[in-house]
């Protein structure tokens, strides 16, 4: 891609996270995302077309931006994130082009997951 198609673009976004873990933990099981740990505060991670992070901070806070997911099979997304600790914050739903849910994460971050399916 080039620096005019990457100009204002989300190109990475930083979640907090009490125990980070648990939060590699999590996104690795539920979505399979890559982690690496740049130090004992922070960890990356790359989901394979998006990078972001996860820094250690004892507050995470409700509301803000919704960072939404795309899942090709919702039912199985909810499954595994409330196997892994997560908890549904707003029950599916439908909208134009599909459905979807909001979930905490173990850190307590609201996220999104989608399927047009």
């Amino acid at each position: 891609m080039s620096q005019a198609e990457q100009n204002n673009r989300i190109d990475y976004t930083e979640f907090p996270a009490a125990d980070l873990a648990i939060a590699e933990r999590f996104y690795t099981e539920v979505f399979g995302w890559h982690f690496k740990h740049q130090n004992a505060d922070y960890i990356s991670f790359n989901d394979g077309r998006m990078r972001g992070g996860f820094f250690k901070s004892t507050q995470t806070r409700p509301g803000g931006p919704v960072v939404v997911l795309y899942a090709s099979d919702l039912e199985e997304t909810r499954a595994k994130i409330i196997v892994n600790g997560g908890s549904i914050c707003r029950q599916t739903f439908t909208f134009p082009g599909g459905r979807r849910f909001h979930f905490n994460d173990p850190s307590g971050n609201v996220l999104g997951v989608w399927s047009d399916k």
